[in-house]
């Protein structure tokens, strides 16, 4: 079953690829083999993946990257968090140029979101092997570990660790649904909760980090372009917001004078997908959760509780949003004549990418002969925790439909290949500097 569903992406990847794309050492060919190799560790009968942060199933995907790793003759180090660093040396000493992205996955999964990352960085160490081209400065390959963090609901997990963006407290907190502590399972994973919280960079110069991912989005097949530029990477706040009311029996009760705290949430829901516009083009606002009480069929609620994530590649931008959606459900409350209570409860700081940066991306998509197309990225990345630390910078490859986290999650072996082309080309111009 596994051989013929590891045979059967194997085929797919490469139908229609162009061979022509294979050149200056990058191998569609070898790129399509390790795909496959990695779609069969956790794949599931749906023909998804399910790879969790520190299961055995995530560390030997690891283990099995680690091999091609050393036979591209990287030197490897594993950290206490489990971060995988493959290092090749430069003709001169310095800060290295770092590219990768992470191997676990959510649960029923797809094959590209974080191991394309990986591979591509990997790839590029491969051509050069191929083309005899010795790089001007140190470049590594990394794995972070459980970025997705399905898990513990918790996810970038290995780059807080790299970065030294963590709390013991917290950690010491998760649990997950076998009721397995973080403690519990960072020991049976082969380290320790001390040599994971010890895992921060030690010394290690780091001139820049670059990771390739999958767009998760349509803005490039929508702009029929392989490869695209991230401007940014959108920073989330979470807004809670309670609107309370008076509970009452739903026949017994006039229409005049209620106070229904869901007629107050609709009203809201209607102002929050208006205000993004208002701030920024790249700003967005979703309300995602929302619970009531009593949730019964008739009663008219008491309370109704809301989450709202907020987003935009700009923290000034993002927290100007965030105080215009506080006061519109305070507006709404009091127009409803009903109480509200509004609490923010996650601020992480959002990433621009440097302009800098973002021009020598340019200059690499249109050496491989790609339309530049600057894209916000709404999701979180490895990218956005390693750019509190140090410069970063992400490209997107075109995924089908915009479809991740899932089985039907698909990007062409076309447009992977062009993704190598341009992380090779961008960070040959790096090195230059």
């Amino acid at each position: 079953m596994q051989k013929t569903e590891q045979a059967t992406f194997y085929g797919r990847l490469l139908e229609g690829y162009k061979p022509e794309l294979s050149h200056s050492g990058v191998s569609g060919e070898r790129i399509a083999r390790r795909l496959s190799e990695l779609s069969n560790i956790g794949l599931q009968e749906s023909g998804g993946v399910t790879r969790s942060g520190y299961s055995l199933l995530e560390k030997q995907a690891k283990e099995l990257v680690i091999s091609w790793m050393e036979d591209a003759g990287l030197f490897v180090t594993v950290d206490g968090a489990g971060n995988v660093f493959g290092k090749l040396r430069g003709k001169s000493d310095g800060p290295s140029i770092i590219s990768g992205s992470h191997l676990d996955s959510v649960p029923n999964g797809g094959h590209f979101d974080g191991p394309l990352g990986v591979l591509s960085a990997l790839e590029v160490v491969e051509s050069w092997k191929e083309q005899g081209y010795a790089p001007e400065k140190p470049y590594e390959v990394v794995i972070f570990s459980d970025e997705e963090g399905s898990r513990f609901k918790s996810g970038l997990t290995g780059s807080r660790a790299f970065t030294g963006q963590t709390s013991p407290d917290l950690l010491k907190g998760l649990v997950d649904e076998n009721d397995l502590t973080f403690d519990e399972v960072i020991n049976e994973y082969g380290s320790s909760f001390d040599k994971y919280i010890d895992a921060r960079n030690h010394g290690r110069e780091i001139e820049l980090f670059v990771e390739v991912h999958i767009e998760q989005g349509k803005i490039l097949e929508r702009e029929d372009e392989p490869v695209g530029i991230v401007s940014g990477i959108a920073g989330p706040a979470w807004l809670e917001v309670i609107f309370m009311g008076e509970a009452g029996h739903a026949g017994n009760t006039p229409m005049v004078g209620r106070k229904d705290p869901l007629v107050a949430a609709g009203m809201f829901l209607q102002e929050v997908e208006r205000l993004p516009g208002k701030v920024s083009e790249t700003a967005v606002a979703t309300v995602g959760r929302i619970n009531v009480s009593p949730n019964g069929v008739n009663v008219i609620p008491q309370e109704v509780y809301m989450f709202t994530d907020i987003r935009d590649i700009h923290e000034e931008t993002r927290d100007r949003l965030v105080e215009m959606v506080r006061k519109k459900a305070e507006a709404v409350a009091t127009e409803r004549s009903i109480e509200v209570r509004t609490s923010c409860n996650t601020q992480i700081t959002p990433m621009p990418i440097a302009q800098q940066l973002q021009e020598q991306l340019v200059k690499a998509v249109r050496k491989v002969g790609i339309k530049p197309v600057f894209i916000p990225s709404g999701a979180g990345h490895d990218a956005m925790i390693v750019g509190e630390k140090y410069p970063a910078a992400m490209l997107f490859v075109r995924s089908k439909d915009g479809i991740s986290h899932n089985p039907l999650e698909w990007s062409s072996l076309n447009d992977c290949v062009y993704g190598v082309h341009t992380l090779k080309a961008f960070i040959e111009d790096v090195m230059k500097g």
